[in-house]
């Protein structure tokens, strides 16, 4: 139970994919989504967002092919 933990290393090669509403977004953005009424985002740690795709599955296949753990925010 005496185990030391590099707290600050935890988590750096998690992802958080979150689903965003498109009328949510920057007109721009709105137009280039087509027909899809839901994106989703996907954030490092810090909460930058890295990415915008089409699906979930594309979302969280996107993060692994990037050696990054993904977990859904609710």
């Amino acid at each position: 139970m005496n185990t030391k933990f590099d707290l600050k290393s935890m988590g750096e090669d998690i992802v958080y994919v979150k689903a965003i509403a498109v009328t949510e977004l920057p007109q721009e953005l709105q137009q280039q989504a087509g027909d899809l009424d839901t994106l989703f985002s996907v954030h490092n740690a810090q909460g930058e967002q890295l990415a915008l795709v089409a699906n979930r599955k594309l979302a969280f296949h996107l993060a692994r092919e990037n050696h990054m753990r993904p977990v859904t925010v609710h």
